[in-house]
């Protein structure tokens, strides 16, 4: 019989699972548009047996999509186990919109579908297969706990789901057979062993910090600085505004896609990375958003965003799991002129770059390994009470080349980024061939008026691109 096999999630993946309650869903997901028509059966209908056949091919590259949660019996501390009762239908999900279903009858669906949780006792994901879409169309919602992804691995997992090139036949995969769990005495064990390990464990991670053995360019007392200056910037709760405040359980979704060439031409004329053009967009269209629907005073409004930032190694390319850290980026609101606007932004983030202000965020996250879920529990119920920012904008790369699901091509995907705490908006960018996507999630109560954001974020980016001439 083989030995039985378990992995124990990092501090950093537990986090998300700490933070989660009744109206908190820690889940990513993201909405993909495919051609309806090369995934219809012989009879016209959308052939889900299909589709579920291609999906259990391509499980053996995501192995995790097959393991559940199991807690230690001591700290409690989860870790992955294979699901012996693993079952794809229930993983695969099937619905449509009336037809004609248009786009805003999707995003109010895939809000609700969001809005819902994942099940702890099963492999936490979900693909949710809406046909209906007007065109002919077919939408695929892909729900994702963040315990087991971040924003790269994220769009690492897209390319392992879809193929570069049409796929005619559904590739035969081997028969996957579970391993066995570890029962509670070795997990006990295992847990006593590693709480006596602990402090020489603790000895160690300092050692290797003081050597800087993972990234050899930063020394110990960068990292004692970079940390010195997140706390001092933590400790300053952001301005709130109308959206922070305590969120519910249900969630609006919205999205728009511009051509990454568009913002390219930008960036060239005007200077600044793709990021700061993201970022200066962004300040415009809140600026917008708040003064112009929310009658907020500008000029009194000291408004940041977390910003994460990936510290995925090369060799961690491939893997899930969260490596993360993160940058808090002060926008500046209040001033009008959207190419000074974008050189304030570009100035802040060139000085968040010397100041490793994301080397400090990731030595906070390595104490977390040592601490526990002590910190994490703490954080959990701080954020219930404030932030040091309003607001999370994320920017993930994904795949330059066009996908398929078997033959059909994927013709747009929008990100969906969760929302926790005070924090009730938020912003996720996806890039996917030639086009950026903009993904704006809110709190239904806190946001009614969030395709106002989306508007704004149009306006704002047509001042810059006036602006560039």
């Amino acid at each position: 019989m083989p030995d039985a096999a378990y992995q124990r999630l990092t501090g950093l993946d537990n986090s998300f699972l700490v933070y989660e309650d009744e109206s908190t869903s820690m889940h990513v997901a993201s909405t993909q548009i495919f051609d309806a028509g090369p995934l219809r059966g012989p009879d016209g209908a959308i052939d889900i047996d299909r589709i579920n056949d291609y999906v259990v091919s391509r499980l053996d590259r995501i192995p995790r999509y097959r393991q559940r949660l199991l807690r230690t019996p001591i700290e409690g501390h989860p870790v992955w186990v294979d699901d012996p009762d693993f079952n794809i239908r229930y993983h695969v999900r099937h619905t449509a919109l009336p037809r004609p279903g248009d786009e805003r009858q999707l995003k109010r669906l895939v809000g609700r579908v969001f809005s819902q949780q994942l099940d702890r006792d099963k492999p936490l994901w979900e693909l949710w297969i809406i046909e209906g879409l007007q065109g002919d169309r077919l939408a695929i919602l892909s729900k994702v706990h963040h315990c087991m992804v971040d924003g790269i691995s994220g769009a690492e997992l897209l390319s392992e789901l879809l193929t570069p090139e049409p796929l005619e036949k559904v590739e035969i995969s081997p028969m996957w057979s579970p391993r066995p769990s570890p029962g509670a005495l070795q997990l006990g064990v295992d847990e006593v062993a590693r709480l006596l390990r602990a402090p020489f464990a603790l000895a160690h991670g300092a050692l290797r910090i003081a050597r800087d053995e993972d990234q050899a360019r930063h020394n110990a007392s960068e990292r004692v600085r970079a940390l010195g200056r997140l706390m001092a910037d933590g400790s300053n709760i952001a301005t709130p505004t109308p959206f922070n405040q305590p969120v519910g359980p249900y969630r609006r979704v919205d999205w728009w896609a511009m051509p990454i060439e568009r913002i390219k031409q930008v960036r060239r004329r005007l200077g600044g990375s793709l990021n700061d053009v993201v970022l200066a967009t962004a300040s415009g269209a809140l600026a917008r958003y708040l003064h112009g629907s929310r009658g907020i005073d500008l000029d009194r409004l000291d408004f940041r965003i977390m910003a994460p930032v990936s510290v995925r190694a090369p060799e961690q390319s491939g893997t899930l799991g969260n490596r993360v850290s993160a940058w808090i980026v002060p926008l500046p609101l209040a001033e009008r002129d959207p190419v000074a606007r974008l050189r304030q932004i570009c100035e802040t983030t060139e000085k968040l770059k010397e100041s490793h202000q994301a080397l400090g965020a990731d030595t906070l996250t390595q104490v977390t390994e040592w601490t526990g879920s002590t910190l994490l529990s703490l954080g959990a119920r701080l954020m219930t009470l404030g932030t040091p920012f309003n607001m999370v904008i994320t920017n993930v790369p994904g795949p330059r080349v066009p996908l398929y699901l078997l033959e059909s091509p994927m013709l747009e995907t929008h990100p969906i980024v969760p929302l926790m705490g005070t924090l009730g908006l938020g912003i996720a960018l996806f890039s996917y061939a030639d086009t950026l996507s903009w993904g704006f999630t809110a709190d239904w109560d806190l946001v009614p008026d969030l395709h106002d954001v989306v508007i704004a974020v149009e306006q704002s980016f047509d001042e810059l691109v006036a602006a560039a001439g």
